[in-house]
Protein backbone atom coordinates (compact mmCIF):
# COMPACT_ATOMS: atom_id res chain seq x y z
CA UNK A 1 0.00 0.00 0.00
CA UNK A 2 1.53 3.59 -1.00
CA UNK A 3 1.07 6.86 1.19
CA UNK A 4 -0.42 9.87 0.58
CA UNK A 5 2.60 12.32 -0.07
CA UNK A 6 0.57 14.82 2.03
CA UNK A 7 2.59 13.21 5.14
CA UNK A 8 5.79 14.56 4.27
CA UNK A 9 6.24 17.87 5.97
CA UNK A 10 7.35 20.32 3.35
CA UNK A 11 10.92 21.01 5.38
CA UNK A 12 11.25 17.65 5.72
CA UNK A 13 11.54 17.14 1.83
CA UNK A 14 13.39 20.29 1.46
CA UNK A 15 16.21 19.05 3.86
CA UNK A 16 16.15 15.15 1.49
CA UNK A 17 16.47 17.29 -1.63
CA UNK A 18 19.54 19.22 -0.50
CA UNK A 19 21.02 16.00 1.25
CA UNK A 20 20.22 14.86 -2.60
CA UNK A 21 21.63 17.36 -4.65
CA UNK A 22 25.00 16.98 -2.48
CA UNK A 23 27.95 16.81 -5.12
CA UNK A 24 29.38 13.33 -5.49
CA UNK A 25 26.02 11.37 -4.24
CA UNK A 26 25.63 8.66 -7.37
CA UNK A 27 22.43 6.93 -7.99
CA UNK A 28 23.43 4.09 -5.26
CA UNK A 29 24.24 6.44 -2.68
CA UNK A 30 20.82 8.73 -3.55
CA UNK A 31 18.99 5.47 -3.21
CA UNK A 32 20.50 4.47 -0.04
CA UNK A 33 19.81 8.30 1.36
CA UNK A 34 16.29 7.59 -0.15
CA UNK A 35 15.31 4.75 1.40
CA UNK A 36 17.49 6.03 5.33
CA UNK A 37 14.52 8.89 4.84
CA UNK A 38 11.59 6.51 4.46
CA UNK A 39 12.43 4.05 7.05
CA UNK A 40 12.95 6.92 9.36
CA UNK A 41 9.89 7.99 9.02
CA UNK A 42 8.62 4.38 9.87
CA UNK A 43 7.64 3.26 6.27
CA UNK A 44 9.48 0.32 4.36
CA UNK A 45 11.24 0.12 0.92
CA UNK A 46 12.70 -1.68 -1.49
CA UNK A 47 16.50 -0.42 -1.93
CA UNK A 48 16.42 -1.09 -5.36
CA UNK A 49 13.86 0.48 -6.04
CA UNK A 50 14.84 3.82 -4.17
CA UNK A 51 18.00 3.90 -6.44
CA UNK A 52 15.73 3.73 -9.66
CA UNK A 53 13.21 6.61 -8.08
CA UNK A 54 16.75 7.99 -7.20
CA UNK A 55 18.09 8.19 -10.99
CA UNK A 56 14.02 9.40 -11.45
CA UNK A 57 14.46 12.10 -9.50
CA UNK A 58 17.67 13.34 -10.99
CA UNK A 59 16.66 13.07 -14.41
CA UNK A 60 13.28 15.61 -13.54
CA UNK A 61 15.78 18.20 -11.34
CA UNK A 62 15.25 16.78 -8.44
CA UNK A 63 12.03 19.39 -7.88
CA UNK A 64 9.77 18.82 -4.55
CA UNK A 65 7.28 17.98 -6.48
CA UNK A 66 9.13 15.08 -8.26
CA UNK A 67 10.16 13.68 -4.80
CA UNK A 68 7.30 14.04 -3.75
CA UNK A 69 5.91 11.73 -6.42
CA UNK A 70 8.77 9.29 -6.09
CA UNK A 71 8.08 8.72 -2.34
CA UNK A 72 4.33 7.63 -2.83
CA UNK A 73 5.33 5.34 -5.06
CA UNK A 74 7.88 4.22 -3.03
CA UNK A 75 7.05 4.56 0.83
CA UNK A 76 5.41 1.00 1.92
CA UNK A 77 3.15 1.28 4.80
CA UNK A 78 4.52 -1.32 7.96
Amino acid sequence: MNIDTALFAATDLSTLRADLLQSGLDSWQAGEVISAFLIGKGYGVSNCEARHAATRIESLGCSIRSLQEELARLALVM
